[in-house]
């Protein structure tokens, strides 16, 4: 008999599903802190949790027969992912599950909005009649940009369409391939959105790329009419800049149903009669919970009884099965694959990889893989893996080309790769020494050797005397170690690049003073470990 333990509260038609399989049976048991679950998890096979329920190192330490996690809903920071996998538990969510309600929730808060729905039902209900006071505007025909072209900037982008909305979309990956058959425009430079737009709403993750996304110098772009949505993640709009637009009127209004901090301990915008605030409501609805529990529940079953395993953000390490050489090229791929989503901003347009020597006579997916989660990790709030990583590129419209030549070139073997964006095309190859020296061999045609590790500085540079010492001066002024360094040049065009890998991530005043040094064209900082 399969146990599974319920420790959030969850939807019933989940816990039926669960108790209608044979061999499979649902124990609820909520509210449980820390020791109580360390205490208890290990009889049982899988687990499904919601937000409240912290799964620690501390709970894994004792997992006993545990298989598999499931998590109701999207969010997995409440389980210790490094620690499940570890362990060999699969870490699964439903990321599908909240798609409908979160974009029906945006399409609800702009036309409250735009028809002064709270105020004028807060008036009527205080005994007032004023029907001029609250006279609205009509979503038909405005421009909606939506920031974020995944499911649920699809579906709201769908659903405004029905309204006879012009939407204009952009994604910081790259758009959709369906896009512009539902009539989305979609445009390269995020100054279109904030310029044109009448709404603009947002569906990216948070993260270090998208924090603050939308400051003080943004809204200073956009039309005194407009009106923001954000039920995305707090923080991806600036507050303090969005409650100063505000107050200022220098907006139209805004609708916030997340928040930097979950409940808000400042009350400001609750107090802003131009802002309109929900208290995290975009997957509340009844059948989003029915439906991500129903979704949970089957994806946990099947996980424990060894069949099929779908949206999983994890995997059992697979690198001991693998041919030493693959695991290390797979390696090398991740970081060059997060080096160069560093020095080539912009929309991906296309993706070439290339085998050479003896790795191509090897089975290289978990190479490519490897690449693929380091290219677009850091667009993604949920960790990427070789089971998920695929799954999300193709959603993204981004494929990648393989070729595989095992003529030798230069050196025994080498993973090359060639990444064309809206802004640049930029080439890196790599290798790996004796099966455990990893290399970077060049750059856009640069010949360099550097090892890709810790944090990697690259500039593009003039060619000229000098520029050695004067970074090595600017490092040693900030306290930064240079641990390897590799130099190319290419006379003729008197061009040069200076790879360096240090021992740890410049602050943004070193980054600022070597960005002012008169021989730089372009610098980047790459964190690889």
């Amino acid at each position: 008999m399969y146990k599974v333990l319920i420790a959030d509260k969850l939807a019933q038609e989940g816990i039926d599903l669960i108790n209608s399989i044979d061999g499979v049976k649902a124990i609820v048991k909520t509210g449980m802190k820390e020791d109580e679950l360390t205490e208890v998890i290990g009889k049982y096979d899988g687990l499904i949790v919601r937000s409240a329920t912290k799964v620690t190192a501390k709970v894994l330490s004792k997992s006993g027969k545990l298989k598999a996690i499931a998590r109701a809903g999207v969010g997995v920071d409440n389980i210790d992912i490094p620690e499940a996998t570890r362990k060999g538990i699969y870490v699964m969510n439903t990321p599908g599950g909240n798609t409908l309600s979160t974009a029906e929730h945006t399409i609800a808060l702009m036309l409250s909005m735009s028809r002064n729905i709270v105020p004028a039902c807060n008036s009527l209900k205080a005994g007032a009649w004023d029907r001029k006071k609250y006279t609205g505007s009509q979503l038909n025909g405005k421009v909606l940009g939506v920031i974020g072209l995944g499911r649920i900037g699809m579906a709201v982008a769908k659903m405004a369409r029905g309204f006879n909305m012009k939407v204009v979309g952009y994604d910081p990956i790259a758009a959709p391939a369906e896009a512009e058959k539902f009539g989305i425009e979609v445009v390269e430079e995020l100054d279109v959105i904030f310029k044109e737009s009448d709404y603009i709403t947002i569906h990216v993750p948070k993260n270090e790329q998208t924090e603050n996304m939308i400051g003080a110098e943004e809204i200073e772009m956009m039309k005194e009419s407009v009106r923001l949505v954000n039920c995305a993640r707090g923080g991806i709009i600036n507050e303090d800049a969005l409650y100063d637009a505000l107050s200022k009127k220098r907006i139209a209004g805004a609708a916030l149903d997340v928040f930097n901090q979950e409940p808000p301990e400042n009350k400001r915008f609750s107090e802003s009669d131009n802002c309109l605030v929900t208290p995290h409501l975009g997957a509340s609805t009844e059948e989003a919970q029915i439906e991500v529990a129903v979704e949970a529940a089957q994806i946990l079953v099947d996980a424990i009884r060894g069949g099929a395993i779908q949206n999983a953000l994890n995997a059992p390490s697979t690198i001991g099965a693998m041919p030493i050489s693959v695991s290390r090229y797979a390696e090398l791929a991740r970081r060059i694959g997060t080096l160069v989503s560093t020095i080539a901003p912009g929309h991906i347009k296309d993706v070439e990889v290339q085998y050479r020597g003896t790795i191509a006579e090897q089975e290289i997916a978990p190479v490519t893989l490897g690449f693929a989660i380091g290219l677009l990790q850091r667009h993604f709030e949920m960790p990427l893996n070789m089971v998920n990583v695929s799954v999300l590129a193709k959603e993204r419209g981004i494929s990648i080309d393989e070729t595989k030549n095992p003529a030798v070139k230069d050196v025994a073997a080498s993973f090359s790769v060639k990444v064309v964006t809206d802004k640049v095309t930029r080439t890196i190859t790599g290798t790996v020494f004796g099966e455990t020296l990893l290399r970077i061999i060049e750059i856009d045609g640069f010949n360099v050797e550097i090892t890709p590790q810790g944090a990697v500085l690259v500039i593009f540079n003039d060619d000229k005397p000098g520029v050695i010492g004067s970074v090595g001066t600017v490092c040693g002024k900030h306290d930064i170690n240079i641990c390897t360094m590799g130099v190319g040049q290419k006379l003729d065009e008197c061009k040069a690049i200076l790879a360096i890998s240090l021992d740890k991530e410049p602050d943004s005043k070193g980054i600022e003073e070597l960005g002012k040094l008169d021989f730089v064209n372009e610098i980047y900082v790459c964190k690889l470990d």
